[in-house]
């Protein structure tokens, strides 16, 4: 398979750290740069929305300090001081484009909640229809994995809103050129994917381990990425930012870094389910299990056991009485009453929890299988 771009309308770009970033700071040329071929994109009839990192390097830079940033609320306070020069820079840059840019800063609880993740994507869409290029950043002074709102990297950010808005591209630039067989620092026989139809296992083997000094991420980050915009039907290229007019290029139909194909598009609540961080979960049994996966819904009886606290509406994950996770799923009950009723029939749902209770746990829409059942 070839990559097709022509039905390209929506295009998510997420910047990397390391494009952004000289020993003295922001690298302003290269913000103009990617503005520059931003806007033309955008004359030339493109949604664009940028996912940009750089903000706790640039105040790491801004406080002189040298080496990698580890500690939470040293992180916290290098974003505090970083983000507001990253915007400005975007801001002047945009400008002299007469763009209009926006700030939209995120932890993982805006997409776990789904009332304010549909407020967001409303949101969005009313920046989009007014001609404003949204630009998003994680919100690193309050979103720490201590307390699950992080979301880890900026790469599987960039990719949750691909998700989110229905873009039908994501280009992640980063500071090599795309995957590769092996590294080919290392490795003179090394061989540039070009093209990558599905995500498998030998596919992740081929990445490599964490990014550089500032960053989180490395090449394993965006191929996870690339799976979840793919499950929205988004396609994804990993690309060299270096590469003069890359954005252009690209879209221009040049064959350049690494393109991972869409998959079948999953909907919104299937995709809200499936990357959303679980609260808990459930044990069932093989009979349930066999159920689940012939699209039918889970009935009390299969349950074996709770582990965790949720309510209702919130998402789980499902497993097999070994611990194997093989779906997420959001229950009518909460943590408590599914504990209470497990092992039951239907029929005494209502004489242990009392009337007005459905007779099953989740039906089939409220499910999402992951993908490696076997």
């Amino acid at each position: 398979m070839s990559r097709d771009l022509s039905s390209v309308s929506r295009i998510v770009l997420k910047v990397g750290t390391n494009l952004l970033s000289t020993k003295d700071g922001i690298d302003e040329s290269c913000i103009d740069s990617i503005v520059t071929q931003m806007a033309a994109l955008v004359a030339q009839g493109y949604q664009v929305l940028l996912v940009t990192s750089g903000a706790i390097g640039m105040g790491a830079k801004e406080l002189h300090l040298s080496g990698p940033v580890k500690q939470v609320a040293m992180r916290q306070a290098c974003a505090s001081i970083g983000q507001p020069l990253l915007m400005s820079s975007y801001r002047k840059a945009c400008k002299k484009h007469e763009l209009v840019c926006s700030q939209i800063l995120l932890t993982r609880k805006d997409f776990n909640n789904r009332r304010t993740y549909v407020n967001l994507r409303n949101s969005v869409f009313t920046l989009l229809e007014l001609g404003v290029v949204p630009i998003f950043n994680e919100n690193d002074v309050v979103s720490t994995a201590e307390i699950g709102s992080a979301f880890g990297d900026n790469d599987r950010m960039s990719a949750m809103v691909a998700s989110k808005i229905d873009a039908d591209l994501l280009i992640i630039l980063t500071d090599i050129p795309g995957l590769y067989t092996a590294d080919p620092k290392k490795d003179n026989q090394a061989q540039l994917l070009s093209d990558i139809e599905r995500i498998d296992d030998t596919i992740l083997s081929y990445a490599g381990g964490a990014g550089s000094t500032y960053s989180t991420g490395g090449m394993k980050t965006k191929l996870l990425a690339a799976k979840i915009a793919s499950l929205a039907g988004c396609g994804t290229i990993i690309a060299s930012g270096y590469e003069e007019n890359a954005l252009l290029r690209l879209l221009g139909g040049e064959p350049l870094g690494t393109y991972i194909h869409p998959d079948t598009r999953l909907s919104q609540r299937e995709r809200w389910i499936m990357n959303n961080s679980h609260l808990g979960w459930i044990e069932v049994d093989e009979g349930a299990k066999q159920a689940l996966l012939a699209k039918k819904s889970l009935l009390p009886k299969g349950v074996v056991r709770v582990h965790g606290v949720f309510g209702s509406g919130d998402v789980i994950q499902v497993c097999t009485t070994d611990g194997k996770p093989f779906a997420k799923a959001v229950p009518y009950y909460n943590s408590t009453d599914i504990a209470s009723v497990a092992g039951h029939s239907s029929k005494d749902i209502e004489a242990i929890l009392g009337e007005g209770h459905k007779g099953v746990i989740f039906r089939p829409e409220d499910l999402v299988l992951l993908d490696d059942v076997e």
